[in-house]
């Protein structure tokens, strides 16, 4: 299982990001799969995801994940907090037992810079005195999908109810404030990396 990031974020919470290599028998030697998915490499990546949160954790109860109609997975016991990510050949995973978390990974592509007015706001164009377009388009992105899967309930508009209003670099790690307004708003604090040609996004708390 090549693990291309793995990083404890606090006592309470871990994240890593696996690069897929593994076939599905083998996967399903540990994971069962928990829904009817018939396209195999959407199938490979559920599994993967699953397989990453028993690494990280040996006693998640994989057997009690519950989707909300939001689609996303959660446990009912509320005993873990966790948020799954897929991209390509990659999977990442952000567990926490105290707080709700949200991950994504996404590979930067040329093709973001044609659609990021879907998703940013004048301000953010900001972000490319930090990076070329490319990668500031995907990290805004990856930064807002990662609070999406925070925030877990949908119906979030990426433009509208997100607003990054800082960002700085502070080694290899991006910190973005953003402003989220959904329901109040509320001040969040998201961190980012560049990572084996990955952009990972993730927060908790």
């Amino acid at each position: 299982m090549p693990l291309v990031y793995q990083q404890n974020i606090n006592e309470s919470t871990q994240m890593a990001v696996w690069h897929i290599q593994e076939l599905e028998a083998f996967l399903l030697n540990s994971v069962i799969l928990s829904q009817t998915i018939h396209h195999p490499h959407k199938r490979l990546q559920h599994l993967a995801g699953r397989f990453l949160l028993k690494h990280l954790n040996e006693n998640f109860p994989l057997e009690d994940i519950l989707i909300s109609p939001t689609n996303k997975p959660y446990l009912l016991s509320g005993k873990y907090h966790f948020s799954i990510s897929h991209c390509g050949d990659y999977a990442a995973v952000i567990v926490s037992t105290a707080t709700r978390a949200g991950i994504d990974i996404e590979i930067p592509r040329e093709k973001i810079i044609s659609i990021r007015r879907k998703f940013m706001n004048e301000n953010e164009y900001l972000l490319t005195d930090l990076l070329d377009e490319k990668h500031a388009a995907t990290l805004i992105w990856s930064v807002k999908e990662a609070i999406f899967k925070w925030y877990g309930t949908g119906s979030v508009d990426f433009k509208r109810h997100m607003h990054v209003i800082n960002a700085e670099k502070i080694g290899e790690q991006y910190l973005l404030q953003v402003m989220f307004s959904k329901e109040e708003r509320t001040i969040l604090l998201v961190y980012a990396e560049f990572h084996n040609g990955l952009c990972i996004a993730w927060l908790a708390g």
